[in-house]
């Protein structure tokens, strides 16, 4: 039985040494690399006795940071990954909330660690020190399952970022999970999205070091070219991809399928935003021989806890499912008031099971408001994790995302879900991506949209399908949606900008 992440790395780079685990498509490292550079690095943080200590990594998505992440959890320290294009505030907000031991950064960012005011090594200066093996097999004994091996910093509601930390039992049950539920193995060449400071690429990094899969760490500018994007895909053979919604809906709403298809994708994982439908259906027809899941899940549950594989039509106006939980995760909803919803109601999204971490790193307060007790059970001690976020069970027993928690506003007297009303806008013809926001000081909702659609032309289709009080009150075409560094749409950002003017 696995215990220990690293179990995954040393069985592979035993088995297959030489392939290439992880690669940027100019820089590459095998499993052999890894390895060693891994156990090197956790060597030197050993001697600096780093154990149960976090260490800050600022590098760019390079696989050097990946053999960097495995070094730090060699030496029984856990790793908080940082992002250079970070505010200088909110960078210094979590450093002093982590009180790191050291910072790990290359020569392109050590001005910007320096003024951290922690100590810096410098990768370059570590990744050949002498391997202490005696001193990371004496750190490996006193490991063990609940050990915490990363901290991923959220938003906060009040503006402070909380950090929350996964071990090493939350992070191989997603492991194992997800690659069940998906079918990964050793020929999957993953294409990965994300910046490596969240925690999605889990998804890409973990199932590479199970099966000895090739992770390629697609470089950041590429997302704002959609076709030099797919050239960068075929050019590297990538079958599978898991990437946030907003980053697919680029791609098929420019035409770019069309023009230059991802011709070896077979597996397409999307998520953290709701897919509109006809965008959707862009990416269904172009690859009809790819397999689509749906995965739905929350930082503080490692990673995804749902997913939904697409092997049926869905109907007209049918939202896509998120699907059902993961082996070991259980869902349930609880309405308003404290009771579980009934099938077809609408309640909050609430996630049990070893997938629920370990809490806001240095936050009890906010760790006790969402992670909970157990609301059905009065019996015995049993953590669960809060969502904030609502959702439904639909008739095939699988769950429906409807919205966040805090974007159910009180309009004109009613009761609004924001994603009611962008599920049916972007259904529109003309229309390509939406945002519905409410500033609560103007008291009107307002539509931001991609798209020729005219304002006119949004508002008569609406009134087939919402009711008359869920018609915006203000209609704003973009050029462009606002993304976060995730490439999810930035609903603060839109927010503010209604609030404003």
């Amino acid at each position: 039985m696995r215990t220990n992440i690293l179990q995954y790395l040393e069985e592979t780079a035993a088995r297959v040494p030489e392939k290439v685990s992880f690669s940027d498509g100019k820089d590459s490292v095998t499993f052999a690399e890894l390895y060693r550079g891994a156990r090197s690095i956790g060597s030197f943080l050993a001697e600096k006795n780093c154990r149960r200590r976090a260490v800050a990594v600022l590098m760019d998505k390079h696989p050097h940071a990946i053999v960097t992440f495995m070094g730090i959890i060699y030496s029984g320290a856990y790793y908080v990954a940082l992002d250079a294009q970070m505010p200088s505030l909110r960078m210094q907000m979590i450093i002093d909330t982590i009180d790191p031991a050291f910072i790990i950064t290359d020569e392109k960012h050590r001005k910007t660690a320096d003024a951290l005011g922690r100590e810096v090594l410098i990768y370059s200066d570590i990744v050949n020190h002498t391997e202490n093996a005696p001193l990371l097999d004496k750190i490996r004994t006193h490991q063990i399952d609940t050990d915490p091996i990363y901290v991923v910093f959220t938003s906060g509601s009040t503006g402070v970022p909380k950090g929350v930390a996964a071990c090493h039992r939350s992070v191989i049950d997603y492991t194992e999970s997800l690659c069940e539920a998906i079918g990964f193995d050793e020929n999957t060449v993953f294409g990965n999205q994300t910046p490596l400071y969240f925690d999605a690429p889990l998804k890409e990094i973990m199932p590479t070091l199970k099966f000895g899969a090739t992770a390629y760490l697609i470089p950041k500018q590429l997302f704002m070219f959609p076709v030099k994007l797919c050239e960068y895909l075929n050019e590297h053979g990538v079958n599978t991809i898991c990437w946030v919604v907003s980053a697919l809906t680029m791609i098929s709403s420019l035409g770019v399928l069309e023009k230059t298809p991802p011709k070896h994708l077979t597996t397409v994982c999307f998520g953290s935003e709701v897919f509109p439908k006809k965008q959707y259906e862009l990416w269904r027809n172009a690859l009809p021989e790819a397999r689509f899941f749906n995965l739905y899940g929350p930082t503080e549950a490692t990673g995804m806890s749902c997913y939904w594989p697409a092997t049926r039509t869905l109907g007209e106006n049918e939202p896509i499912p998120v699907g059902k939980p993961f082996r070991n995760t259980d869902i349930f909803l609880i309405t308003d008031d404290g009771k579980e919803a009934p099938d077809g109601e609408v309640g909050e999204i609430y996630i049990r099971g070893t997938c629920v971490t370990l809490g806001y790193i240095s936050n009890p307060e906010k760790t006790a408001e969402a992670f909970v007790q157990n609301p059905l059970n009065d019996k015995y001690p049993e953590l669960v994790y809060r969502t904030g976020d609502l959702g439904r069970f639909n008739s095939y027993g699988e769950l429906e995302f409807v919205s966040r928690k805090d974007s159910q506003i009180k309009h004109m007297g009613h009761r609004i879900e924001l994603g009611e009303i962008e599920a049916a806008a972007s259904t529109c013809e003309g229309v390509r991506q939406v945002c519905a926001v409410y500033p609560a000081e103007k008291k009107k909702i307002v539509l931001y949209y991609v798209g020729e659609a005219t304002s006119a032309e949004l508002t008569a289709y609406l009134l087939k399908l919402v009711p008359r009080y869920m018609i915006p009150g203000e209609y704003r075409n973009l050029e462009t949606m606002p993304l976060t560094a995730n490439c999810k749409i930035n609903r603060k950002f839109l927010l503010d900008e209604a609030s404003q003017s």
